[in-house]
């Protein structure tokens, strides 16, 4: 007989969490190695000895710096299907991550929290509106110089305690649970070398998402794109009439992208035009965009409003020329959940089982899923309680973690139960 409660005490999830965000793991965009930094892999190294602690025997960290782990089934039913439980462990490049002072601020009463190494940084229900549903709850913060690290070490600490309590709780029923972090997620890169076929899931989820009890089945598709230009180089005391600077043709091109195709414009369902580096000299300069939008077809439309723009300032500079370069980076993984509901359902029936109100959102953005998805493991993503992640005001709180490793225990049963 199966029940809807699991009573489980002594959660280890904030213990963890402290522990891992002391550890600097933040991936480098510019790096060809994998991992793109090597001090990720301590990190992995930790989790695995914990892992092993528990009696989980087959937890190994690989050449490239991926965590693997298996908890077996303890189930009679023989057709559980195996699901994974995924996370990543770097932090983003936008902030630093080392030295990071994780701090608990307790029974939270609705005021400003400000941030003791860097007091301009305060944290406020004004800027932070899911702050006003954390009221008695214990906020976590980093000291201000920082970013917290809970994008995405609130889910390696959700997973590393559900895995805790499914070992010292043999009455919770499950199949196969596999367990997999990823180094430099953040850098787009989280999927790049998962060995798909050693990690044996039917399907899985990531922990990485942001208000407790969301559910996102539905990222962005994305392309990067690269447009080089061609200027006309000359010697700068006789260059009038004959330079044409790449430099500030790149420029006029940025200012010239319509705003309502920004980041900064565009919300909910819209797409967008984004330029993240220029680099270059007179004689040549390259922009790179990322281009964003949830209807796959819109991203050629885009697309093609870089080049229209790019053509339209172009002309203004004799002897110069474009080219752009547009390369796939993910898909909508929608596309792949669509024909698969019941991953997407048994979540939200776990969400709901937590005690929290289950929604189903869309991402703007993508995860490590949008990639598993189309390499054949359907991988919609839950909540992990991270808030303003990329910042120094980034949050997190005890009871959201303490909920998703709630929600993580009940999609455990709810499998077993529906096999």
């Amino acid at each position: 007989m199966h029940t809807n409660t699991i009573n489980i005490t002594g959660f280890t999830v904030t213990e963890r969490f402290m522990r891992y965000v002391v550890i600097d793991t933040q991936s480098d965009p510019h790096s060809v190695s994998i991992p793109s930094t090597e001090k990720q892999k301590n990190l992995g190294r930790l989790l695995v000895q914990e892992l092993q602690a528990m009696g989980v025997t087959d937890a190994h960290l690989d050449e490239y710096g991926y965590v693997y782990a298996t908890i077996e089934g303890n189930t009679d039913k023989a057709d559980v299907p195996a699901i994974c439980f995924c996370s990543h462990m770097d932090t983003s490049p936008d902030c630093s991550g080392a030295d990071v002072k994780p701090i608990i601020h307790y029974n939270y009463q609705g005021g400003d929290i400000v941030l003791p190494d860097d007091p301009a940084q305060v944290l406020n229900p004004a800027r932070h509106p899911e702050l006003k549903n954390q009221l008695g709850n214990a906020v976590i913060t980093a000291s201000g110089t920082t970013l917290l690290g809970a994008d995405n070490k609130a889910g390696v600490a959700e997973i590393m305690d559900a895995c805790h309590q499914l070992m010292q709780h043999p009455e919770i029923k499950h199949g196969a649970i596999k367990i997999l972090f990823t180094p430099d997620e953040e850098i787009g890169r989280g999927a790049d070398k998962v060995d798909i076929q050693k990690l044996g899931a039917f399907a899985a989820y990531t922990i990485d998402g942001e208000t407790a009890g969301n559910m996102e089945n539905e990222t962005f598709s994305a392309d990067g794109a690269q447009l080089l230009i061609h200027g006309v180089s000359a010697h700068p005391g006789f260059a009038k009439g004959q330079m044409q600077n790449a430099i500030k043709i790149a420029g006029q091109i940025i200012a010239a992208l319509p705003h309502e195709l920004s980041p900064e414009g565009t919300e909910g369902m819209q797409g967008f035009v984004h330029p993240v580096g220029i680099t270059g000299q007179a004689e040549q300069a390259t922009i790179e965009f990322i281009i964003r939008d949830f209807e796959e077809e819109k991203l050629q439309q885009h697309a093609q409003a870089i080049r229209q723009v790019a053509s339209q300032v172009i002309a203004g500079f004799p002897g110069t020329a474009y080219e752009l370069q547009v390369k796939p980076q993910y898909r909508n993984m929608k596309q792949v959940l669509d024909n698969c509901p019941q991953i997407v359902d048994y979540g939200m029936e776990a969400i709901r089982r937590a005690g929290l109100e289950a929604k189903l959102c869309s991402i703007r953005g993508g995860t490590d899923g949008s990639r598993l998805s189309f390499m054949g493991l359907p991988c919609p993503n839950i909540f992990a309680g991270e808030h303003a992640f990329h910042g120094r005001q980034e949050w997190v709180s005890v009871q959201d973690m303490q909920s998703a490793v709630h929600t993580l225990l009940h999609l455990c049963q709810i499998w077993e139960e529906r096999s």
